[in-house]
């Protein structure tokens, strides 16, 4: 029996080394598979650009108080800025009245290449961002681009509240005033003096609340413009260089010129001919009635 021990122990040793060295060829298998697999894997794509046809995705911070006012400018294909005009309005109409109102729609076809358009809207506040955005991703769908981009913010809230300020001061005054007119024994001047400023702070306290009602109404509704133009009526869009357009310039001004002058020979030539037509009639008639006119060295 110890006879065997030493082989049972090489055995072992053996079948122990053999184990790990599969294990290791597997290892090494896998990541020789993984290697191969990151190699024949496609490239990553590369990074998006910098600039958005669609314009930067920034919006204002929610602000209480503040009324904001949205303008957007739009470079697009002439033939395309009815159908994407019309596309804005219709998005606006399946609001409905309550949260989406066109308030202005222009639309001027200046020459071939050069139209421009207009839409104003009156938005709930709470889609304003949103309805732009929309707004500048369908543009960019029909091959146009955003050329600018403005959100201006009022602090309309700080206004209402000075405006309730100046309205409670106003009508104090008014109270004192009206105080002292219904006093008894009051002289005529004074008296007219008292009504003579109780008129004014009357005027004073309905101008007052004609500005405030127009704040709250700011923060109501978010106005926002959408304004459309084509050819050379929106810069940013046009890839021609500024020598290619010169020397088209040039050369339409020449093709002009040339026309001119053509127009201006066909109108003069049968003038011309007539005038020549005269002046050799008139020869003729020299050289037949007057000889010696045509052969003035033979009297010498």
């Amino acid at each position: 029996m110890r006879r065997f021990v030493p082989l049972i122990a090489l055995l072992l040793a053996t079948g122990c080394g053999q184990r790990a060295e599969e294990r290791e060829t597997r290892t090494v298998s896998q990541d020789l598979q993984t290697f191969d697999v990151a190699q024949q894997a496609p490239p990553a794509p590369p990074p998006p650009p910098l600039a958005s046809p669609s314009g930067p995705n920034v919006g204002p911070s929610a602000a209480p108080g503040v009324a904001f006012n949205y303008r957007y400018a739009f470079r697009l294909p002439g033939e395309r800025i009815a159908a994407v005009q019309e596309q804005h309005a219709q998005a606006c109409e399946r609001l409905g009245l309550a949260r989406c109102r066109i308030t202005g729609m222009r639309y001027r076809l200046v020459n071939e290449q050069d139209i421009e358009g207009m839409l104003a809207f009156k938005l709930d506040p709470a889609i304003a961002r949103q309805f732009g955005k929309a707004g500048a991703e369908a543009v960019t769908r029909a091959e146009g681009m955003l050329v600018d981009s403005e959100i201006s913010g009022v602090d309309a809230g700080s206004a209402i509240q000075a405006a309730n300020r100046t309205d409670a001061q106003l009508n104090d005054d008014l109270r004192r005033i009206e105080a002292q007119l219904a006093r008894p024994g009051l002289q005529s001047e004074e008296r007219a003096r008292l009504q003579s400023e109780a008129q004014q702070l009357r005027t004073m306290i309905r101008s007052n609340r004609a500005s405030r009602e127009e704040q709250q109404e700011s923060l109501a509704t978010t106005p926002m413009v959408f304004q459309y133009g084509s050819g050379d009526l929106v810069p940013g869009f046009d890839t021609r260089s500024p020598m290619q357009n010169a020397l088209r310039n040039a050369g339409d001004r020449f093709l002009d010129s040339v026309a001119a002058l053509v127009l201006i020979l066909l109108t003069l030539l049968p003038w011309a001919l007539l005038a020549l037509l005269v002046f050799w009639i008139f020869r003729k008639l020299r050289r037949r009635f007057h000889p010696a006119a045509r052969e003035p060295g033979a009297a010498e």
